[in-house]
C-alpha cells in the first residue's frame, strides 16, 4: 500500500498501518537503501490506484516522482490501473480528461467512474466504483492486460441480463436459475471499452450495478420484448444474455391458489415471445439499422439429438443472429458461477472455443467477437 502525502493527512498512517498490517509512507526519501520505488514497480503485477484523484491523474500524467506513488508508477512495467473518483465538473473538466487520455496512451487503464451520491447533496459522474467491480476488473488486468482498449468509445449497446419470472398468482412463478452474472459482466466491460450500455435486467443475483451502465429493471418476458424492441431502434450493438423463460401462464390467479386433495389442478402454459428472433425479423424488415450486431446466447445440454455444439449450431441457423455465444450447462455450470466456459459461433461459420475464466473475462473474449462486426470498427 503506497498512500500519497494527502491521504496519509486524510486518514493517517496508523490507520494505514493497521488495516494493512505493514509500515506506510508517502516518501522516497524513506528506506532509501532498499530504492522502495523501484523495488515497488518492479516486483508488482498489478497495480491499482483507487482512489485516482484529478491531481494524481494529472502528476502521473505529466511523469512527476515527487511522492512514493508517483515514482513507483514510473518505474511499474505491470498493468496500472486508475480508478477515479471525484466530483462531476473534476472529472469533465478539459484538463482532467486530457490527463485520462495520456495515461491510456500510455498504456494504462483509467476506468469510467460510476454515477451516484458524491459528498454532500451532490449527485454524479465521479463516483467510486463498488469495491468487488474494482476487484473484478483487476482480475482481469492480471489474466489480460489488453482486456479494455477503448475500440467501443461512441457504440451504443443494449445488454439483456438475468432470468424472467411468469408469475401464477400472487406469491408463486415460474422461473429460472439465471444469476445475470455474465450479462452484468457484459456490461461492465463494453462500458470499459468506451460503450454507451443499457443493462436490462430481470431477476438476478445481489449484484451491485456496473459502473457507467444505464440499469433499466423488468420481470417478465413480455416486459422484456418490449423493453428490446424499444431500446434496439438506437442500438448499434444488441446484446440477448437473458434466460427468457420458454412459457408462460394463459391464467393469473388474483389470490393464491390452494391446495385441494393430493391433485394440485394442471397449468395452462403459452409460448412466450422469441425476442432474439423477433429482433432479427424487425432488422430484416427494416425497423432496425441493417448494420445492428445481433448477438444471442444459448445455454445448451446435449441429448440423444446431438452434443451442446450440435444444439448451438441449430440454434444459430434458425434464429439468424450474427453470433451466439453457447455455454454448456448442468452440474455446476454457467448458471450461478463466477466462473464461464463455452464457445462463440458466428454466422459465417467460425467457432471460437471460450477457455474457462471469470464471466468478466469471458466478456472481454465476447466483446472482442463483436468487435469486427461494427461498421466503423477499429478492432
Amino acid at each position: 500500500m503506497i498512500p500519497t502525502r494527502a491521504a496519509l493527512g486524510f486518514v493517517g498512517a496508523a490507520t494505514f498501518e493497521a488495516l494493512s498490517g505493514h509500515p506506510v509512507s508517502a516518501d522516497v526519501f524513506s528506506a532509501v537503501d532498499e530504492v522502495a520505488h523501484v523495488q515497488l514497480g518492479r516486483h508488482a503485477d498489478l497495480v491499482i490506484v483507487a482512489p485516482a484523484t484529478a491531481d494524481l491523474m494529472s502528476r502521473a500524467a505529466d511523469g512527476r516522482a515527487d511522492d512514493l506513488l508517483t515514482a513507483s508508477l514510473l518505474t511499474a512495467t505491470c498493468p496500472v490501473m486508475y480508478v477515479p473518483a471525484m466530483h462531476t465538473e473534476m472529472w469533465e473538466h478539459p484538463a482532467t480528461q486530457r490527463n485520462v487520455a495520456t495515461l491510456r496512451a500510455d498504456g494504462a487503464t483509467v476506468i469510467t467512474p460510476a454515477a451516484g451520491r458524491l459528498t454532500g447533496p451532490d449527485t454524479g459522474s465521479g463516483r467510486l466504483p463498488d469495491p468487488q467491480e474494482i476487484s473484478l476488473l483487476g482480475e482481469v488486468l492480471l489474466a489480460r492486460r489488453d482486456a479494455f482498449p477503448r475500440d467501443l468509445t461512441g457504440v451504443k449497446m443494449v445488454v439483456s441480463a438475468g432470468g424472467t419470472r411468469e408469475p401464477l398468482d400472487p406469491v408463486r412463478y415460474l422461473g429460472n436459475r439465471s444469476s445475470g452474472k455474465q450479462g452484468y459482466a457484459l456490461a461492465r466491460a463494453a462500458a470499459q471499452r468506451g460503450a454507451e450500455v443499457t443493462l436490462v435486467a430481470g431477476s438476478v443475483a445481489d449484484l451491485a450495478p456496473p459502473a457507467a451502465v444505464e440499469l433499466v429493471r423488468i420481470r417478465t418476458a413480455e416486459d422484456l420484448a418490449a423493453e428490446m424492441r424499444k431500446r434496439a431502434v438506437d442500438a448499434d450493438v444488441v446484446i440477448m444474455a437473458a434466460a427468457v423463460a420458454d412459457f408462460r401462464p394463459v391464467n393469473f390467479s388474483d389470490s393464491k391458489i390452494k391446495k385441494k386433495g393430493t391433485d394440485p389442478d394442471p397449468i395452462e402454459l403459452t409460448t412466450n415471445p422469441d425476442i432474439l428472433r423477433e429482433l432479427v425479423t424487425a432488422r430484416s424488415a427494416g425497423e432496425l439499422s441493417s448494420e445492428t450486431v445481433l448477438v444471442g446466447f444459448a445455454a445448451e445440454t446435449g441429448d440423444e439429438n446431438g452434443g451442446v455444439l450440435d444444439h448451438g449450431r441449430e440454434k444459430l441457423a434458425r434464429k439468424g443472429c450474427d453470433l451466439l455465444v453457447v455455454n454448456a450447462v448442468g452440474d455446476g455450470k454457467a448458471f450461478g458461477t463466477d466462473d464461464n466456459t463455452g464457445w462463440i459461433l458466428t454466422a459465417d461459420g467460425h467457432e471460437t472455443a471460450l477457455p474457462l475464466g471469470t464471466k468478466t473475462l469471458m466478456a472481454t473474449r465476447i466483446l472482442d467477437a463483436v468487435t469486427p462486426l461494427l461498421p466503423t470498427s477499429s478492432g
